[in-house]
């Protein structure tokens, strides 16, 4: 392949793997691992600060992560039937999701689902833990990005900017009749840069404004959506048209429209601070408060005892009548 002067190199393709005994790891598996840690440790000091216990974030990303991971692969293939459906074509290839394929838009949809159920078992106000997770998603995105690069995947539109993307010819979605050695515009290089100016916007906003009841959540869905649209709209590989748009690009709109109307609700709906992520009834426990019976009861009891404590020392000190004179 003809190296350009300036551009980004993808690893070799031996980096997308490797042995560890009789497992096979695949580096697009840890960047999305990574990505989850990172969001979790994130997720999980905010939630603290706000007066919720030490972890209960593993609580709810126990229910999110596996229906989000479920939701994200049915998502893609049904948005590319034609990577998977076709004479020929093996069906466990669905299952394949370490080859890539896992859309975030389908995993935003599961992920919701979990984090519902997750918040309900955990006694978790659900806008409180999406706000909390706002700015972590989009770093956990960022990181996972770094999966499709190992891949060799979702790439954008040739380019002659000093920052195209190398790619192999032989690429299963190499464009049909471009000379080897053209250059790609790297769209998950755009969309980590999208999402981690993403993550300071969120937390500058926060500090500028009390974001709670969602707001914090509704941002990240205007700021991501956004900026899928228009990557979306770059990438080289098939998805579906609905509507006259890429279905990426569609679910991106949705997005957006979906936190607009999230933040528009909560402006409206929400006019008191949210004093506790806790749903009522289920947060710590307060101390019990001496019921007042036994609160005039003990204090009748001081009284009477700070009585008798001077009356005993007054009898002690007392002379028997019929004394000498």
């Amino acid at each position: 392949m003809i190296v350009a002067p300036a551009s980004i190199p993808s690893p070799p393709l031996e980096w997308s793997s490797f042995q560890l005994g009789p497992l096979t790891i695949h580096t697009y598996a840890l960047m999305i691992v990574l990505g989850i840690v990172l969001a979790t440790l994130l997720t999980n000091r905010r939630l603290t600060a706000r007066g919720g216990e030490p972890w209960v974030v593993i609580d709810i990303i126990l229910w999110a992560i596996p229906i989000g991971f479920l939701c994200a692969r049915l998502y893609h293939v049904f948005t590319h039937p034609a990577d998977y459906f076709y004479p020929g074509a093996d069906p466990l290839r669905v299952l394949y999701i370490w080859e890539g394929g896992n859309a975030i838009i389908g995993g935003l949809i599961g992920g919701a689902i979990g984090a519902w159920i997750g918040c309900r078992i955990a006694g978790i106000r659900l806008w409180s833990f999406a706000d909390a997770l706002a700015p972590g998603m989009l770093v956990a995105q960022a990181v996972g990005r770094l999966g499709n690069w190992f891949n060799h995947e979702l790439y954008g539109w040739p380019t002659d900017l000093p920052w195209g993307l190398e790619i192999e010819p032989t690429n299963a979605a190499w464009p049909h009749g471009l000379p080897a050695g053209t250059l790609f515009h790297p769209t998950f290089l755009y969309e980590m840069v999208w999402n981690l100016i993403g993550v300071g916007l969120i937390l500058l906003a926060e500090r500028m404004f009390r974001l709670r009841w969602g707001k914090a959540f509704a941002l990240y869905l205007i700021w991501y959506g956004l900026g899928r649209m228009w990557i979306e709209s770059i990438r080289v590989d098939y998805s579906e048209i609905i509507l006259g748009l890429r279905s990426n690009v569609l679910g991106a709109l949705v997005l957006v429209v979906l936190g607009v109307a999230l933040f528009a609700w909560s402006v409206r709906a929400h006019h008191e601070d949210e004093t506790s992520i806790f749903v009522p009834g289920r947060g710590p426990k307060e101390p019990l408060e001496p019921a007042a019976d036994d609160a005039g009861k003990d204090a009748a009891s001081i009284t009477s005892g700070e009585v008798a404590a001077d009356a005993e020392p007054a009898a002690a000190g007392a002379r028997p009548s019929g004394g000498s004179a």
